[in-house]
Order: structure tokens, then C-alpha cells, then sequence
């Protein structure tokens, strides 16, 4: 019995789930037309988008903490933290802006 309604509660959350994955692209972006021109505004970006010098910087120091910390115990950990900090922060400074609304237009 135990089986039979496991089977059934999952195949109720996969009919639920269903017709949300098939939500076009259309519901994400606007299309603003006119006479002389036509142009579209996208969504706002992700929280990864908006925040990648954080996450970037974030990911490095930890990396570097692990790293040191499995080389060098405590002391390493803080010196591996600060070498990942400044990685990190070299390679968000060697990348190209993302975070900006993109317009389209066509005339």
C-alpha cells in the first residue's frame, strides 16, 4: 500500500511540474513597438549577474582557505585566504561587464 501512494504522490508532483517547464521565453522580456522603431527590454539579470564580484571574490577566498588550511594548518588557511581573495579579484577585474539591462532595437 505504502508503494502505491508514493507512485501516485509522484506522479501527481510530476503532473505539476510539467506544465511549468513548458513556459516560453516570451514571458521573460517586453517588446516595446512603435512607428519608426521596435525594441525589447530583458529581464532583470540573476543574483549572480548582479553580484559576480562578490561571488567571484567569495569562491577564491574559500578555495585559498581550503587550500592553505590543508597545506599549512591555521596560518596557511589565512595566508592561502588572503592569496584566494586576490585571485579572485584579478580575474572579476580581467572580465567583461554583465550586469546591464541589454536593449534591442531593429529599424
Amino acid at each position: 500500500m505504502k508503494k502505491l501512494i508514493t507512485t501516485l504522490m509522484m506522479m501527481a508532483m510530476f503532473a505539476v511540474t510539467v506544465p511549468v517547464m513548458s513556459i516560453s521565453a516570451e514571458a521573460q522580456t517586453r517588446r516595446y513597438v512603435s512607428r519608426t522603431y521596435s525594441s525589447t527590454a530583458v529581464k532583470r539579470p540573476n543574483v549572480y549577474r548582479r553580484h559576480r564580484k562578490a561571488f567571484n571574490i567569495g569562491i577564491g577566498t574559500g578555495v585559498g582557505m581550503l587550500l592553505g588550511g590543508l597545506l599549512g594548518g591555521g596560518k596557511g588557511a589565512v595566508i592561502g585566504g588572503l592569496a584566494g581573495a586576490g585571485g579572485g579579484a584579478l580575474v572579476t577585474s580581467r572580465q567583461r561587464p554583465k550586469n546591464y539591462v541589454r536593449y534591442y532595437s531593429r529599424y
